[in-house]
């Protein structure tokens, strides 16, 4: 028997009144597939077949068993038996490369490993029948997984299943999990108040603050915001979160607060009894690296849009330039709120008379000061240590009192051991961009995640954060190729994922853009003239540049406009295209990505980025 026929006996046990009541509905595996694949077992595949050191398969071994996921709307735990059976055959793979570079490195046998444990999976439904069954399921699942992978451990006595609780989990708080998975309720905002109750519908109202939304809503951002960065979630839901006022408090909400959807279904007929089209979404929050593979209803894409369509059009045959590395990169990840620091709190430390403070005190840049501060400047400070040791951060006393008292015991806590063991360093530190930074008198930086792609000339005391993008690029020039539409079109298309809200990724927008070789004498001089003057409204008006250019969008600033349509028309003349070209997209990405592959293919001499300017 299989465990699956208890998500047909948790219908029937409901009955027809209650299942519709709690919006509960069984998901067949297939469907249920296409979760647990893209969440949980292609991010471990690919971590394993890579492994190419001992000391680096222990690793992974240990944060298999450490690995937690959770289906917070568990019903009778099939998503949970799924995600077990997955794990446990992907331990075996990993045991077996283990066990390979033992053998090749030459080392002793270390003895029993332990075992992925079945209490990593947690679980929370507010039926109590279906978490006794859910519970059975898991129980069956173990059993199941020896007899298959012919492991040798028992299955008795039974494993302590009481991650697997009773309660209304948008009211609890969950537990912490690497992975959320799940088919949350199914109910549609016109029926909600009948179903659910006035009362309720005013808890969720308060809580939420996004009015009433269909009931899977609630969920989608309840998960993204359980999320750490680099964690996946999983979850089916009505295919209203990818349309009109439901995407904007759903899918938008993820993807403007660090989310990168890696694989969805954008719509599918719902095979029970609930007369739904469902979508299927999966993504991970704030990678630490590029996403390799996104896929959009079974096929690969370039990206994948809110509303759960291809990200861009254009082919993405384009290859990085290897003359384009190291240049871009990603802000530092604090890994730790406790590093950030008021206005007030940074000036006490500085003006404390033990220690040179502004040394590890900086100003602290966010994608918010970029697009919203009329001064373009930080409105906050961080702690921040590089990579010192503790004996060089023990020179600032007082600062590393306040990060031992606000992020060491989060730390403690923290899985990797670096991260533990290094509590007062930044959690992501970036040493390549700070190598590229150090010759620079100022760099250039734009908000990652972001309307528009905006970017500024920055101090290099200040510290970008991680939602930053940042270009180890001093020049004007540099400046005026950037913020051209050219490259603002190139860049939607090689790493949009949203239409509203694209995210610049370096490594696929910047490191395939190839440069115009030319003199760029007159794309600096025009790129000077826009800064200044768009600099002089956001002071005069005390707006930032979002306000700022959707005033220009309205018409307004018609002088700021010309000198944008003047500075596209000079870059495109800089590669040598006629001036309709600056205002054709399609022309623009079709010509770059020819010279992209000449470069590439070695047909085409390229040394785009000059000494920097003194």
């Amino acid at each position: 028997m299989q465990p699956s026929i208890f998500g047909s006996l948790l219908e029937g046990g409901l009955g027809h009144d209650q299942q519709w009541a709690l919006g509960a509905h069984y998901t067949h595996e297939a469907d249920i597939q296409k979760v647990v694949q893209p969440t949980i077992v292609q991010p471990w595949l690919e971590r394993i077949d890579v492994l190419a050191r001992h000391k680096d398969a222990v690793a992974a071994h240990y944060d298999l068993l450490n690995y937690v996921v959770l289906d917070p709307a568990c019903g009778s735990g099939n998503f949970l038996y799924v995600a077990y059976r997955e794990l446990r055959r992907l331990e075996v793979r990993l045991l077996a490369r283990l066990e390979e570079l033992r053998q090749a490195e030459g080392r002793k046998e270390v003895g029993t490993l332990s075992l992925f444990p079945l209490s990593n999976l947690k679980g929370i439904e507010i039926d109590g029948f279906a978490v006794a069954l859910a519970r059975v399921t898991l129980w069956m699942g173990h059993k199941l997984a020896v007899d298959e992978l012919a492991l040798a451990e028992s299955t008795l006595p039974l494993a302590d299943l009481s991650g697997i609780r009773v309660g209304d989990a948008l009211r609890m708080e969950w537990p912490r999990a690497d992975a959320i998975i799940g088919n949350p309720p199914f109910h549609g905002s016109q029926h909600m108040r009948r179903e659910l109750g006035d009362e309720y519908i005013g808890w969720l109202e308060r809580q939420f603050r996004i009015g009433v939304k269909d009931y899977c809503v609630y969920w989608f951002r309840k998960a993204h915001d359980h999320l750490q960065p680099g964690q996946r979630s999983g979850l089916v839901g009505t295919n209203s979160i990818a349309q009109n006022r439901a995407r904007s408090t759903s899918l938008d909400y993820i993807v403007e607060h660090g989310g990168i959807i890696t694989s969805a279904v954008s719509s599918q007929p719902w095979p029970g009894e609930a007369a739904v089209n469902v979508s299927i979404v999966n993504w991970v929050r704030s990678p630490a690296f590029d996403v390799p593979r996104i896929q959009l209803d079974g096929v690969e894409v370039p990206g994948v849009t809110t509303s759960l369509r291809v990200a861009s059009d254009v082919d993405l045959r384009a290859e990085r330039l290897a003359q384009n590395a190291g240049r871009a990169f990603q802000g530092p990840q604090p890994v730790g709120s406790g590093f950030l620091l008021s206005i007030e709190e940074a000036q006490d430390l500085i003006r404390r008379a033990d220690a040179s403070y502004g040394d590890v005190v900086r100003p602290y840049l966010v994608g918010e000061d970029i697009v919203r501060n009329p001064s373009l400047e930080p409105s906050r400070y961080i702690i921040d240590f590089v990579d010192w040791t503790l004996e060089e951060a023990m020179r600032y006393p007082a600062a590393l009192e306040i990060v031992r008292a606000r992020v060491k015991p989060e730390r403690d806590q923290n899985r990797r051991k670096i991260r533990r063991e290094r509590w007062w360093c930044l959690g992501e530190t970036v040493p390549a961009m700070r190598a590229a930074l150090t010759p620079l008198q100022r760099y250039i930086a734009m908000s990652a995640v972001s309307k528009r792609f905006l970017f500024i000339w920055c101090d290099p005391a200040w510290c970008p954060s991680n939602r930053t993008n940042v270009f180890a690029l001093d020049r004007d020039d540099a400046m005026g190729v950037l913020a051209s539409s050219i490259h603002v079109r190139w860049g939607l298309a090689q790493s949009g994922t949203h239409v509203d809200r694209p995210f610049y990724t370096p490594s696929s927008a910047f490191t395939t853009f190839p440069w115009p070789d030319a003199d760029l004498g007159k794309v600096a001089d025009l790129s000077r003239r826009l800064y200044a003057r768009r600099s002089e409204i956001c002071l005069e008006r005390q707006i930032g540049l979002t306000k700022l250019y959707n005033q220009v969008d309205d018409g307004a600033w018609r002088d700021l406009r010309d000198l944008h349509i003047e500075l596209d028309e000079a870059v495109a003349a800089a590669y040598g295209w006629p001036r309709s070209a600056a205002h054709d997209q399609e022309e623009t990405n079709r010509r770059l990505l020819e010279l992209n592959r000449q470069i590439a293919a070695g047909e085409r001499e390229y040394s785009p980025f000059p000494l920097p300017s003194r």
